[in-house]
């Protein structure tokens, strides 16, 4: 008979995510993980693998959890007031006290893993891919809308905006000036003009 497991994978899951997104990888042990999670070394690696796989479903789970970027920038009417909204919507995040300290986890692999962890840039390139993806098809439509200047190329802009927002990431949890990410993306803002 097969034994029932005496924890709740999915919780533990949000706890492994949380303690990573907080520490890092580096600085997380599996004894951390063990203490953190409350269940055994045997069944953590039983349920997940080593640390780098509960690293990486730590990482996809932060992803399913992001807000909806599609649903938001592809609802019918202007589009620009929406692209604006989400830069500032980064931006308050990145500096507020709350957010701040963590960062964005996917910013935070990024700096941390990605430049000698393949897996891990996967995970990344697959995050930014979308986010370029979606604003690209939103700045389209913009255009198409006439939102957008003559001869504005929607993916240099699509692409700026995503260095943009992880930029914003960066700096609002190093910075304890919000005014130097707030301003950054104003100024930035100008460029959909």
């Amino acid at each position: 008979m097969a034994r029932t497991k005496e924890f709740d994978p999915e919780a533990a899951l949000q706890a492994a995510l949380e303690l990573f997104w907080r520490r890092g990888y580096e600085a997380t042990s599996m004894s951390d993980l063990v203490e953190h999670l409350g269940i055994g070394r045997a069944s953590l690696y039983a349920t997940f693998g080593n640390k780098h796989e509960l690293y990486l479903k730590a990482l996809e789970r932060y992803q399913e959890q992001l807000p909806d970027l599609l649903g938001e920038l592809s609802r019918p009417g202007p589009v620009l007031p929406v692209v604006r909204a989400l830069v500032r919507r980064y931006a308050d995040e990145a500096t507020a006290e709350n957010l701040r300290l963590n960062g964005c986890f996917i910013t935070n692999t990024a700096a941390e893993l990605a430049p000698h962890d393949p897996a891990a840039a996967r995970q990344v390139e697959r995050n930014w891919d979308h986010v370029e993806t979606v604003l690209h098809s939103a700045l389209v439509r913009a255009g198409a809308q006439g939102e957008l200047g003559a001869g504005r190329d929607p993916l240099a802009l699509a692409r700026m905006l995503l260095v943009l927002l992880q930029g914003l990431k960066v700096v609002g949890k190093a910075s304890p000036d919000p005014a130097r990410v707030r301003d950054a993306a104003e100024q930035a803002l100008t460029l959909l003009d």
